[in-house]
């Protein structure tokens, strides 16, 4: 892969982060809030996770199966809506602090890695967005398998590192939260949460025909 075709790659992903917080981005706000930055790291190990799934899909053409599937898309993301709906209202509802969640066990590695898996995994379109975009950058006439390992480990490192600025803006919104009370606390990251159901729902996509 020549380098200049290397700096645009890196590029276009820039560009496609910079944006309003989606709906990865907002669950690690709401962690980060909850418990802090360093638990969230389980959430973000969760969503980069199912990221390199959704890349291996698009390398062996799962990709065009979703794209002519729109029963499969809309099963797909009307359960992660619903996962994120049920997550939030639990939090809008509950009176534990948060200190009191985290020995309940809602703060441990593996439902944080959980929460961030399924989220990133509701989304298929991802899937397509891979098959779409890796293909634009491969030189068909060099090693197709180290140009496609150089894509992901780009767009992992960057979006790794996007989360984890996401994670630390929650971190100072949790210093300024935290001084009024843990129950208002409770109800933003639940309305995180719905807004992050709601921006997967909002998520068109029209099959090929």
């Amino acid at each position: 892969m020549a380098i200049e075709t290397y700096l645009i790659y890196l590029a276009a992903v820039a560009v496609f982060f910079a944006t309003p917080p989606d709906t990865s981005q907002l669950l690690i706000i709401s962690n980060s809030i909850r418990h802090g930055l360093r638990r969230s790291v389980f959430t973000i190990a969760g969503d980069l996770t199912a990221n390199c799934l959704q890349m291996t899909g698009a390398a062996f053409g799962l990709a065009a199966i979703i794209a002519t599937s729109a029963s499969a898309f809309v099963w797909i993301k009307w359960l992660g809506v619903a996962y994120l709906v049920w997550i939030g209202l639990q939090l809008i509802l509950s009176k534990k602090q948060a200190r009191e969640a985290d020995a309940s066990g809602s703060g441990q590695p593996a439902r944080l890695f959980r929460q961030g898996f399924v989220t990133s995994m509701a989304n298929p379109f991802a899937v397509v967005f891979f098959g779409a975009l890796f293909p634009q950058f491969i030189d068909p006439t060099a090693a197709v398998l180290p140009q496609l390992l150089i894509l992901g480990v780009t767009y992992i490192v960057v979006d790794g590192a996007i989360l984890l600025m996401w994670g630390w803006i929650g971190i100072r919104a949790a210093t300024a939260l935290k001084r009024f009370s843990f129950g208002l606390v409770n109800k933003v990251c639940g309305s995180l949460m719905i807004a992050a159901a709601a921006l997967l729902a909002s998520k068109d996509f029209q099959p090929q025909r």
